[in-house]
């Protein structure tokens, strides 16, 4: 375990100092490596994907006045780095305060990746009649956020963990979602490879400050027989990793501001101290490659600048 806590260390040490990391899953244990910014964009062979979070437009005070920009770097990033990926995830709080017009600038600024992109609610996007607006325009087919799809032989879960959240809570799925979860999986292939993806991690980073989910533990006892399972998340605004078993834990970066590390400071919220020109090197983007003839995935996060 401290072999672990401390490669974890490490990764956030690294994405603070704006490097781009590799991280692999082997036998259970986690490995990085650091890349160079062109080495980000070598194919694998496999399924690739981006995934993208926490844009809060509409948010626009200390540290990022102009969300809307750093999404578009983000979208920038995208482009250049995800040239052979198959889709994009955005894993919530798209808007800051679930308004139309901030719904309508995220969509036009998404859309240009040019990739087709699935989403999931963060708290922030469901403030306003239980969050209707957004599963309208982002998760249509999907059952109050909540859907799966195939792609190139994985199969893709969005689930709902926000639902009612309160500040300082943790997340939930609920007695529903859980029975549709269980019902998805009946009858799969457990070697074929999952990918979840939720706002609130599945795991608890910091209970304290609501960073995880009370019934995760149902959903992945359900997800405990396939073999290779990896789970995104964002809402705490910062790459940490770990792994349990067949599980591998990834949160992703914001495009609008950072956050304290867990309970290194009196309550979540953006870091308003953050040095001028250091912002966008504390946000990011995330690569998730499927490579052949492996089980685990590799996922590499990438600042928005060094």
């Amino acid at each position: 375990m401290d072999g672990i806590n401390q490669r974890r260390g490490f990764l956030k040490c690294m994405m603070w100092a704006g490097t781009g990391v590799l991280w692999t899953v082997s036998g259970g244990v986690p490995r990085s490596r650091l890349l160079g910014g062109s080495a980000l964009a070598a194919g694998t062979g496999g399924l690739s994907f981006m995934q993208i979070s926490d844009s809060h437009i509409g948010f626009a005070g200390a540290p990022n006045s102009d969300t809307p920009g750093t999404l578009a770097a983000a979208i920038a990033s995208v482009k250049e780095l995800g040239g052979g990926a198959s889709l994009m995830i955005h894993t919530g709080d798209v808007s800051h305060l679930s308004r139309d017009a901030q719904f309508d600038t995220a969509e036009q600024i998404i859309r240009g990746a040019g990739m087709d992109t699935h989403y999931v609610p963060g708290e922030h996007d469901v403030l306003v009649d239980d969050g209707k607006s957004f599963f309208e325009r982002f998760t249509k087919g999907g059952r109050q956020g909540w859907y799966g799809f195939d792609q190139q032989g994985v199969h893709f879960i969005g689930l709902n963990n926000v639902q009612n959240l309160r500040a300082g809570g943790l997340g939930s799925l609920g007695p529903d979602q859980l029975a549709w979860l269980e019902q998805d999986l009946r009858g799969r292939s457990a070697s074929q490879p999952i990918v979840v993806f939720a706002h609130v991690p599945l795991w608890t980073v910091y209970e304290q400050w609501g960073w995880g989910t009370s019934d995760a533990a149902q959903a992945l006892t359900l997800l405990k027989p396939f073999g290779s399972v990896t789970v995104l998340n964002g809402h705490i605004h910062q790459v940490m990793q770990k792994v349990e078993g067949s599980v591998g834990f990834h949160t992703a970066m914001s495009t609008a501001f950072p956050q304290p590390a867990p309970g290194s400071a009196p309550s979540p919220g953006p870091i308003k101290d953050v040095p001028p020109g250091r912002l966008r090197a504390l946000l990011g983007v995330t690569a998730v490659h499927e490579v052949q003839g492996q089980a685990p995935l590799a996922i590499i996060d990438t600042p928005l600048a060094a």
